[in-house]
């Protein structure tokens, strides 16, 4: 089957262009507020006023082209999307496409971030709409909730490496947590590669289980061919069906969207 990388990569463009208008209006929503615009130019004196700054449009659009980056980073996407790859490496098929992974794992990220996400509009951005905290403020409440997500995640081991770190690289130089309601004051340099680890060590411990009864398929397939001196049978072609059956049978998309599901806290 022949492959179109224009095709996959507008996709990919359309996707994350959705995702990305949703999580810029929980990161930074300065555009959509009902304050006036930051630039105004008076028709008298041709100057912008004071409060406005070329840095903060480039870094507002900064923020804007690393949103894709963030989404993948510090939400459920991680671990789904190497799950499913790992799946469709056991299977040995190159079916689903990527676009149709990439997709289905968008989507299974939106329904289990969805509580998350709430809670940042009731908390941030409803607030910061309706005028009553300022833009940090409303980035700031935005992060908790995200914050504690990330927490429920991680190892413990994940997060005093990257806490010890940061303090050996003076990131951070706060003194012990002592109690768990205390690790939100964290900062995100500290949380989120923590959170990241932790994801991507679930998914490749995902993808072990995965490929376990698929490669007893392939040893049963191997060893019967060569009692049968077919040698020169490739075993991956008797094998696929028979890993396609099984998989069918006990409805293993189910099995596997409800454990990923079931795996986030």
């Amino acid at each position: 089957m022949t492959k179109n990388p224009t095709f996959k990569k507008n996709i990919l463009k359309f996707i994350f262009g959705i995702i990305s208008i949703i999580f810029c209006i929980i990161c930074i929503s300065a555009v959509q507020s009902n304050a006036a615009p930051s630039v105004n130019v008076s028709v008298d004196s041709g100057k912008a006023d004071g409060s406005s700054s070329a840095l903060d449009l480039l870094f507002l659009l900064a923020m804007i082209a690393l949103i894709p980056s963030l989404l993948l980073v510090m939400t459920a996407f991680t671990r789904i999307i190497i799950s499913l790859s790992f799946l469709r490496s056991a299977i040995g098929t190159q079916s689903p496409p990527n676009q149709v992974l990439i997709g289905l794992a968008l989507f299974l990220t939106i329904f289990v971030m969805f509580p998350t996400f709430t809670q940042i509009k009731d908390s941030a951005y409803d607030p910061y709409k309706s005028g009553k905290i300022s833009q940090s403020e409303a980035i700031k409440e935005a992060s908790v909730p995200l914050k504690k997500f990330m927490l429920k995640q991680v190892y413990e081991d994940d997060l005093d490496m990257f806490t010890t770190l940061a303090k050996d690289k003076k990131i951070y130089s706060a003194e012990k947590i002592s109690a768990s309601d205390q690790l939100v004051k964290l900062p995100m340099t500290i949380v989120i590669p923590a959170f990241i680890t932790s994801e991507v060590k679930r998914a490749f411990m995902i993808g072990f289980l995965l490929y376990i009864p698929f490669l007893i398929i392939d040893i049963i397939v191997s060893s019967t061919l060569m009692s049968m001196g077919m040698v020169m049978l490739p075993p991956a072609t008797i094998s696929l069906p028979f890993k396609l059956m099984l998989f069918v049978l006990v409805d293993g998309w189910n099995l596997l969207i409800q454990s990923l599901i079931a795996g986030f806290r």
